[in-house]
């Protein structure tokens, strides 16, 4: 009988949260975009939030609801859009669960080690630039 030890992954923590927030929020104001940012650990908890003053207010909601769903399906929003359209595989899945998910780009996985630890969302501009805000939030975490 073969013992396996795993080795623990530190949790993504608040410190962690406003990298990710900070990151973003720079990211979209170089483009001149307002947005939405929210960060969620492992299990869904909010670890942080930041709406810039002027982004549209419907942002916080779709910034939460990105993050979600990227962490529930461990997967970039971005990547999940067209499995969700009418002939895509997971058409009904928007519906299914009690808590809305959102596939729209702009929500994305955070890993350390290789292992989920949360995610982040991004809302108020257009989707691809939501990812793209997300995604360099991501990266600069990872330095």
């Amino acid at each position: 009988m073969s013992t396996t030890t795993a080795t623990a992954v530190a949790p993504l923590s608040t410190a962690d949260a406003e990298i990710l927030v900070d990151a973003a929020r720079d990211a979209a104001e170089a483009a001149g975009v307002t947005v939405s940012v929210t960060v969620l650990d492992a299990g869904g908890h909010l670890l942080a939030f930041r709406r810039d003053d002027r982004a549209v207010l419907i942002s916080g909601e779709t910034s939460t609801r990105k993050a979600y769903t990227a962490l529930q399906l461990d997967a970039p929003t971005a990547d999940l859009v067209d499995l969700v359209k009418p002939e895509g595989p997971f058409h009904s899945l928007p519906t299914a669960l009690d808590r809305p998910l959102l596939f729209i780009a702009g929500g994305i996985p955070v890993h350390r080690d290789g292992r989920l630890i949360g995610a982040i969302g991004v809302g108020g501009g257009a989707p691809d630039q939501d990812h793209g805000f997300a995604a360099i939030a991501v990266e600069a975490l990872a330095r």
